[in-house]
């Protein structure tokens, strides 16, 4: 099922989410359904459980359509259950992020080039990957939502002034976007 993407000013997305219950498999796939639906409507490379009003941590990423500027996300998609860096590299690398409970907001953010995460994939099973270039940044910024952070909290402080109009009218629900959102 499609469901609302929460916009910043939400209190979901500043709340440290929940460990999934990997026993509870109905509920986990259902909300994985969810978030797969929901992120292709909203035509998205990335969502966290909690972007859709779930406290839980688990999140999609999916750089298929990205394949034209990053042709080595070909066939790139995850579910991550439970996701744990277990290493990062000392060396960072700044992109522009966007993200969907930001609309129209990009900004530059720096985070470490490659990382070792351990997680539990949509077939419950344990996997160990390590993630460098784009297919890196989706997954930090979408973990960074499984801790309440959002990207806009890693700008420049002058960068931050500039955009904060714009996180105030998000917070208020005035922001367009071409999917369907909610501000709780």
């Amino acid at each position: 099922m499609v469901r609302p993407i929460y916009l910043y000013g939400s209190e979901v997305l500043r709340k440290v989410a929940d460990p999934a219950d990997l026993s509870d498999k109905e509920y986990l796939t259902s909300l994985i359904t969810d978030l797969k639906e929901t992120l292709a409507k909203a035509e998205g490379c990335g969502l966290a459980a909690p972007q859709i009003g779930e406290s839980v941590r688990v999140l999609i990423v999916d750089g298929r359509d990205m394949t034209d500027v990053y042709p080595y996300l070909e066939g790139f998609t995850r579910v991550m259950i439970n996701p744990v860096v277990l290493e990062e590299s000392d060396r960072k690398n700044v992109y522009s992020e966007g993200c969907l409970s930001v609309p129209g907001i990009y900004c530059d953010v720096s985070r470490p080039e490659s990382v070792t995460v351990e997680y539990h994939d949509e077939n419950f099973r344990k996997q160990t990957e390590t993630f460098d270039k784009f297919a890196c940044r989706m997954v930090q910024h979408e973990m960074s939502h499984l801790d309440g952070d959002l990207f806009v909290d890693h700008v420049a402080p002058i960068r931050k002034k500039i955009i904060s109009k714009k996180l105030v009218n998000i917070a208020k629900g005035r922001v367009p976007a071409r999917y369907t959102t909610k501000i709780k």
